[in-house]
């Protein structure tokens, strides 16, 4: 079978054709993905301002996403920050509503725009590509910094840390610190150093022909990356080691046993320090070294008794394998979490796995509080309850309702005079470059005008 000249054209343009119709079909349902994330975004921002994810122990409306929406708690809070900030930008939340600007635009220009920027960051944003408008909100950024910040401020903005593996694979390690951190870390360095060599320097063989006796000295740079290996020895042996164990932190608490056992009134306060009540002084005891002092009216102790701990380090570690982090419902904390006895061990509770659940210090005060109850069921699964046994699973009241329904989007835009096409959401780039110091210089310029108004201006606006 033989196919013509012309039937292969045809077949070609029908190809592009069908190419082109599915390029006009992704535009297209960008345009409406862009409309369908302002609505969610609006959403949030009401959800937020009515504290409809408060239930008395989650956090923040960032975790409540994080819980009930599955998205990740650094992309949810940057949601919920790009949402409130919508509500001061009419202009780009009207394009954004549109189809015509995408969240990735939306979110970098609501780190800095205002009412005197917004036209030209909508101008950016609907003529620039998405590294356009990223780029220069970095740069304008940097400018405003410059501009806004004393010396020092900008010594403690630009502090950072930075270390990555060489081709060779030694470790290699930048740091850029404030004046006052440089000095103590250079007089660290320094110690070390001299503890390091307190004799005669090193010796090291050069490469200097045989029978020539030289002896050639370690560098002091050389001297310094040893002192930073005996840093962080020492803080590994001295500073993690003791913040694994039961004692994190060296605090002394006098309580009195009945105090501690039933929450009464009775003496409760930190050695040459202020009184605490005794709910957190039984959280302090979920986890730490109790020593017991027979005291006579006077406070004169009459007997010590042994120091004990309350979870061996082999239970701690089953605890931490078994929980992974914190166990509330919608937590994400891994680090800083405490062992929590979910029957206190002042009114009995045992010591054991069964017993104990992981918390983060937020959620563990949250229990001592009483605005969280725990309760271990006859499988051995926990349930988290709210003071009125209600689970955590609910919002607050009379905030479950949304404020629309999203499926009426398209309905709601055909009403409006909406129309979303293929062209709605594309970049109206040309191609040419970017001028971003014109651009930067601009913004400013704009951002000093509304910040010192013209005096007619003003005086024509208190009239």
């Amino acid at each position: 079978m033989q196919i013509s000249i012309a039937d292969d054209q045809a077949i070609r343009s029908a190809r592009i054709a069908e190419t082109r119709a599915l390029g006009d079909q992704i535009t297209e349902l960008a345009g409406h993905i862009n409309a369908g994330t302002y609505r969610f975004l609006s959403l949030v921002a009401e959800f937020d301002r009515r504290s409809g994810w408060n239930d008395g122990s989650t956090q923040s409306c960032a975790h409540w996403l994080n819980w009930k929406c599955g998205i990740s708690f650094c992309a949810a809070r940057e949601k919920v920050r790009t949402a409130r900030a919508l509500e001061n930008l009419p202009k780009i939340s009207a394009a954004m509503e549109r189809g015509e600007i995408s969240y990735s635009k939306v979110r970098e220009i609501s780190r800095v725009a205002c009412p005197a920027t917004e036209d030209y960051f909508l101008m950016i944003a609907t003529h620039g590509t998405a590294q356009h408008v990223e780029q220069l909100v970095r740069y304008y950024r940097h400018a405003k910094e410059s501009e806004e910040l004393t010396r020092e401020e900008q010594q403690q903005q630009n502090r950072t840390l930075q270390y990555f593996y060489d081709h060779d694979g030694s470790l290699v390690v930048k740091a850029r610190l404030p004046a006052q951190v440089g000095a103590l870390f250079k007089k660290a360095i320094d110690k070390a150093v001299e503890d390091l060599w307190e004799t005669e320097p090193e010796a090291v063989e050069s490469d200097t022909p045989a029978g020539t006796p030289t002896v050639k000295f370690l560098p002091t740079r050389t001297k310094r990356a040893d002192a930073l290996e005996l840093l962080a020895e020492s803080f590994l042996q001295n500073g993690a080691a003791n913040l694994s164990s039961g004692d994190k932190y060296q605090i002394v608490v006098h309580v009195d046993a009945e105090a501690l056992q039933t929450g009464c009134a009775g003496r409760c306060e930190i050695e040459d320090g202020t009184h605490i009540a005794t709910e957190t002084a039984r959280r302090l005891s979920c986890d730490s070294s109790v020593v017991a002092i027979i005291e006579d009216e006077h406070g004169e102790p009459l007997n010590v008794g042994r120091k004990t701990r309350s979870i061996p380090p082999a239970l701690q570690r089953a605890l931490r394998s078994r929980d992974k982090g914190c166990r509330f419902p919608g937590c994400c904390n891994t680090r800083y979490t405490d062992a929590h006895h979910i029957h206190h061990w002042a009114h009995g509770g045992e010591t054991k796995l069964s017993n104990l659940v992981t918390l983060c210090r937020f959620h563990h005060r949250s229990v001592h509080e009483g605005k969280v109850q725990i309760y271990i069921l006859d499988d051995g699964a926990i349930r988290f309850l709210q003071p009125n046994g209600k689970t955590f699973d609910s919002v607050a009241p009379n905030h479950n309702h949304p404020v629309g329904d999203w499926r009426e989007l398209p309905r709601q835009h055909e009403q409006e005079g909406i129309v979303i096409s293929s062209r709605t959401a594309v970049t109206r780039w040309d191609g040419g470059p970017m001028d971003f110091g014109m651009a930067v210089a601009s913004l400013l310029r704009r951002t000093r005008a509304a910040a010192n108004p013209p005096r007619g201006e003003s005086s024509a606006t208190k009239q």
